[in-house]
């Protein structure tokens, strides 16, 4: 797969048109913008959230660098989440018409995407797994096994966030772990 992300990433950023920056938490786009681009992140984290009617934000992705940010948009009119750097990000930004023109000249490409897609799928899944599960340690335990260590504790409602459940539940069971702090 690394060698395909590799090829997808080499021709979008050769058709890429112009580079984005964005401070820490600024939103590249919200739910309801219009798709007209696709971006690479090429320095950063940024999150793709979809906020829920309780007001409960679910991450959908995190996107760093040389890997693409929301490619399933690049089929759709409108952008069904928002896009937000967590502590500033810069993105190379490619026009979606490039994009599909570039579809229509190379399959081979085409199919090089397509195999990214259905690795972004077994992804996800993976995350719906770990959101199936019904404790906070159960959750935790998953987010390790497929992330490793966490991030520094200024970031931990990144992780609360990713694994749905609220920043303090997650909080009471890091103290409860004696190795759960980072």
């Amino acid at each position: 797969m690394i060698a395909i992300m590799s090829s997808i990433t080499q021709r979008l950023l050769a058709l890429a048109d112009s580079e984005v920056e964005l401070g820490p938490g600024q939103a590249l786009f919200l739910a309801g913008d219009p798709v007209r681009h696709l971006y690479v992140v090429l320095e950063g984290t940024v999150r793709l959230v979809r906020h829920q009617a309780s007001g409960a934000a679910v991450v959908l992705q995190r996107a760093q660098a040389n890997q693409l940010l929301a490619e399933a948009s690049l089929f759709a009119a409108r952008y069904h989440c928002e896009a937000r750097s967590e502590q500033g990000a810069r993105l190379a930004r490619i026009a979606k018409s490039r994009i599909l023109q570039a579809q229509r000249e190379d399959a081979g490409w085409l199919a090089d995407l397509a195999a990214h897609l259905a690795g972004e799928v077994q992804k996800a899944r993976a995350r719906a797994e770990l959101l199936a599960l019904r404790t906070v340690r159960e959750r935790l335990e998953g987010w390790r096994a497929l992330h490793g260590e966490l991030p520094p504790r200024g970031r931990w409602i990144d992780v609360a966030q990713e694994i749905g459940v609220s920043p303090e539940a997650l909080y009471r069971e890091l103290a409860r772990a004696p190795a759960g702090g980072a």
